[in-house]
């Protein structure tokens, strides 16, 4: 069984399965998280889909990267979860299946190179309080604070 987080799904919506790879990033005290502009504005841990024949470490890779301009090391897998949302930028209602790691962000190589991302850091208590789903709040503070 797989823990969902957030809100249940509706009687009747058909959602489309949508798998991803997140990571937890410590470094120095802090945590590496992505600020999305429109049409999310919402904090979150970087990450993303994992597109169709790549594996959850590589588009981990990939969409941490994208997100944040930081390259990272030694990829650990700490779980996963679920969530039913509407996805406005694909226009469909998806179960994100999560999949959550933790790395280390070794290699700044210049600022996100997807559009409306900022690369954030932040306490982890900060993160925990902030970050938009429950699921990312509950992954940061079970690996950072423990």
């Amino acid at each position: 069984m797989i823990r969902r987080y957030g809100e249940t799904p509706k009687v009747g919506q058909r959602y489309r399965v949508r798998a991803g790879a997140y990571a937890v990033l410590p470094r120095g005290g802090q945590v590496l998280l992505t600020w999305q502009d429109d049409p999310h504005f919402e904090l979150q841990l970087p990450g993303g889909g994992i597109d169709p024949g790549e594996g959850a470490i590589q588009a981990l890779h990939r969409e941490v990267f994208e997100e944040t301009g930081w390259r990272i090391a030694r990829p650990r897998r700490l779980g996963m979860f679920r969530r039913f949302t509407f996805m406005p930028e694909y226009d469909m209602w998806a179960e994100k299946v999560c999949h959550i790691f933790t790395a280390l962000p070794v290699l700044q190589l210049g600022p996100p190179s997807e559009p409306g991302h900022t690369a954030v850091w932040v306490s982890p208590e900060f993160a925990v309080e902030h970050v938009y789903n429950e699921g990312d709040a509950d992954f940061v503070a079970r690996h950072l604070l423990g």
